[in-house]
């Protein structure tokens, strides 16, 4: 999926020698289209290569490239980025160029000089027909909250929260929720929900520039409580290539067919997995009551402040609060000068108990105080992001349903991943 879809950034690709037409497109991008992303690649050989990684929604060719007639390199760029639009910029006595760059799957041409308001009105145009194909003309596009869970350190109990978080949110507003475990160094979502899926986000990886709801549909895992997860792979193999385009397409296309994006994000070591936070309505940050902790989070709200993540769509959440020789709440907020929008008591045997058999608490202990913490939580930050009212029956707990070896089930998909690989 190549296809811009609301909210995303406009990724655009010029394939040209020119470093003044470079200037030229990235000036009239900045005045008319706002916020983009423009790659240019100055060797029309590496250009497919290139587009298949980046996914732009717009491919801009320029005629004039020393030995690759532009109509060849527009076949090529079709063939690796279908869904994108391609369009061959050529001279004004370039006609012919230009009927046999259309013929080749250009969807469209305009002339050098550029002219501002011709161009991007073109480019427009084509953009906007190039829309999903079951998106409303004239309609506004719903898309689902992305929510990122992060943390400043590990063991700040963040995919717990993420897990429980986004079942509470499932229930209370009967809405559709979809996970991603994009802690790529040390997954664990498949172990928490004690889910056994054969595919994994590689699978989108590799057909990224082709991705559609079908395809997402067919690599989720399916939670018995109704929530759907896009699971990492196993650590096995070293560090996941993902690019920054490559999350922009999944999570848009995750927003398109769910309200909510629940994202369990790792440590931030890459562009990618700010890519995600690019793509967060709102962060929720998991703390301890701990020095080092506390220390790590204020830099990272330091971080986030300064890429220009507003402070008040970052939620801090205090786990474990009332720890033996743990720092209090308000002296937190009055040496960090963060606000913490709520506390989770502390219950390391029951949340460790939980983990190892697979059953989130949400599910398995909801009169647990951990659960009934983790309830007002979710029904605060529904309230908080949206206008709709939550529901916050008590149902009776539901039986766990364990593998009968804890073990067995964590090592069960390494070992067929490995067999397939």
């Amino acid at each position: 999926m190549a296809r811009i879809s609301p909210g995303d950034t406009l990724r655009v690709m010029l394939v040209s020698e020119s470093e003044l037409l470079r200037e030229q497109v990235d000036t009239i991008l900045t005045q008319y289209a706002g916020e983009h992303r423009i790659f240019w690649v100055t060797q029309p050989e590496l250009a497919p290569r290139r587009a298949e990684d980046l996914l732009p929604h717009l491919v801009l060719i320029d005629d004039d490239l020393h030995g690759a007639p532009a109509p060849h390199v527009v076949r090529q760029m079709v063939l690796a980025v279908p869904n994108a639009v391609v369009v061959v910029i050529v001279d004004e006595h370039g006609m012919a160029v230009a009927r046999q760059a259309v013929l080749s799957g250009a969807r469209g041409f305009v002339t050098k000089p550029l002219m501002a308001e011709e161009f991007w009105s073109t480019v427009h145009q084509l953009l906007t027909e190039n829309r999903m194909p079951d998106e409303p003309v004239g309609q506004a596009i719903r898309v689902g909250k992305v929510v990122v869970f992060i943390g400043p350190k590990g063991g700040t109990g963040r995919t717990m929260m993420a897990v429980n978080t986004a079942l509470a949110i499932l229930e209370q507003t009967g809405q559709s929720v979809v996970m991603v475990d994009a802690d790529y160094s040390a997954p664990a979502l498949d172990v928490v929900l004690n889910l056994e899926g054969e595919r994994d986000i590689s699978t989108l990886l590799a057909r990224a520039s082709r991705l559609d709801k079908d395809l997402v549909a067919s690599v989720l895992a399916r939670h018995t409580s109704g929530l759907q997860v896009l699971l990492a792979p196993p650590p096995l193999y070293g560090a996941l290539e993902i690019s920054l385009p490559q999350v922009e397409q999944i999570v848009s296309q995750l927003r398109l067919m769910f309200d909510w994006v629940v994202i369990d994000l790792g440590a931030l070591l890459d562009d990618s997995g700010y890519a995600f936070l690019d793509s967060a309505d709102y962060v929720v940050m998991t703390v301890l009551p701990e020095l080092v902790c506390l220390r790590n989070a204020r830099l990272l709200l330091d971080q986030l402040v300064a890429r220009g993540y507003p402070e008040e769509r970052v939620w801090i959440v205090l786990n474990r609060a009332g720890i033996n020789g743990g720092v209090s709440k308000d002296d937190i907020e009055a040496r960090l000068h963060v606000h913490i929008r709520h506390t989770i008591p502390d219950d390391q045997p029951l949340v460790s108990l939980s983990i190892n058999r697979g059953v989130p608490l949400y599910l398995s202990h909801r009169r647990s105080a951990v659960a009934r913490a983790i309830e007002e939580f979710a029904a605060m930050f529904v309230a908080g992001t949206t206008k709709q009212a939550v529901k916050t029956d008590h149902p009776v707990e539901a039986p766990a349903q364990p593998s009968s070896n804890p073990l067995s089930r964590m090592f069960r998909r390494f070992s067929s991943a490995g067999a397939a690989r």
